[in-house]
């Protein structure tokens, strides 16, 4: 698979990267010995980039990681993790003391002496202009307790801050058919600063697999169904904010966009895989078949320019005025 150099960190990711929220929490149950299976069928389709947070089942995420690559000590693999939701969300609690103590739980969980990469976890607004905020995370890069920090974000507007920051080797946004907006100004922003993009929620929460109807029921425990009016975090993280039933009527017109030998997933991630100043994609999988069939989308042939103008337009009519004002 085609690695590309992540920023101006010096590490390189595969295009197609795995999300592993799904191996954690938050979207059903999901057993120790297929977390495992899915982290296996990504490596061996030739993911080298997973992306994990401290929350995600409370460490479990990158515990299972940890498992993993103990168990495979010839891959090479890129490990991204972030820190900063395990507290009250307010500015006051991010501060070098708490980045030591967050870095020291996710090291141990990882199995690591030292992250490959750290970001900053949807953190509130003002953190990302706070100098102290920054020179903390450059302080964890002089210890050696990271290689490289980064910045997951809502918004377009945190996104652009944090890219001004001389040290941020990413961001991570959410990007994906039905969330264009970062295409005006985060990625050109992005590439000609040297920042690397992470493309997070690329199928809009399953919605752009073409998988669902208006009658899909998802398990309590599932943020589908308890967070669809961001009772539990942001409601952007679930189908994109997308209202549900809009967006299973556009990803029925989004599937008959794909071209032979595509799926709609597959076409929402050749869509993001293509864009100029994208790095890395990172769609989740809760089976080994789900993983193999993302990988895949590496190597499809890229999109035709009417294929770019349909989603295009699609995108304009159905979903833009619920979403572009917001993130």
């Amino acid at each position: 698979m085609e690695e590309r150099a992540f920023g101006r960190s010096g590490q390189h990711a595969s295009v197609v990267g795995l999300g592993t929220w799904q191996l954690g929490a938050d979207w059903g149950d999901v057993d120790d010995k297929e977390a495992l299976a899915v982290l296996e069928t990504a490596a061996e389709s030739g993911v080298t980039f997973f992306d994990t947070a401290d929350v995600y089942g409370d460490g479990r995420s990158e515990q299972t990681i940890a498992t993993f690559l103990r168990s495979r000590p010839d891959l090479h693999v890129f490990v991204a993790t972030k820190m900063g939701r395990r507290v009250e969300q307010v500015p006051e609690n991010y501060v070098l003391d708490n980045f030591r103590a967050w870095n020291d739980r996710s090291r141990r969980n990882l199995g690591v002496d030292r992250l490959d990469l750290v970001q900053l976890h949807c953190p509130p607004t003002p953190v990302y202009s706070s100098d102290e905020v920054f020179d903390a995370l450059d302080t964890l890069v002089e210890e050696e307790r990271v290689a490289a920090y980064g910045v997951s974000v809502e918004t377009c507007a945190e996104a652009l801050t944090a890219i001004a920051r001389p040290n941020v080797a990413s961001v991570q946004i959410i990007l994906n058919p039905f969330r264009m907006k970062p295409l005006l100004d985060v990625l050109p922003a992005a590439e000609k600063a040297g920042v690397a993009i992470i493309a997070r929620v690329p199928l809009a929460s399953g919605l752009l697999s073409g998988k669902y109807t208006k009658d899909t029921v998802f398990a309590e425990n599932d943020h589908r169904t308890y967070n669809r009016h961001g009772e539990s975090f942001d409601q952007g993280e679930t189908f994109s904010g997308v209202d549900f039933g809009t967006g299973v009527e556009a990803a029925v017109e989004f599937a008959a966009l794909a071209p032979e030998g595509f799926t709609p997933a597959q076409l929402a991630l050749r869509w993001i895989i293509q864009l100029p100043g994208v790095t890395t994609v990172i769609p989740g999988a809760r089976t080994p078949e789900q993983a193999r069939a993302n990988a895949s989308a590496a190597a499809l042939p890229e999109l035709s320019g009417e294929t770019l103008t349909a989603i295009r337009e699609l995108y304009d009519r159905r979903i833009k005025e619920q979403v572009e004002g917001r993130w």
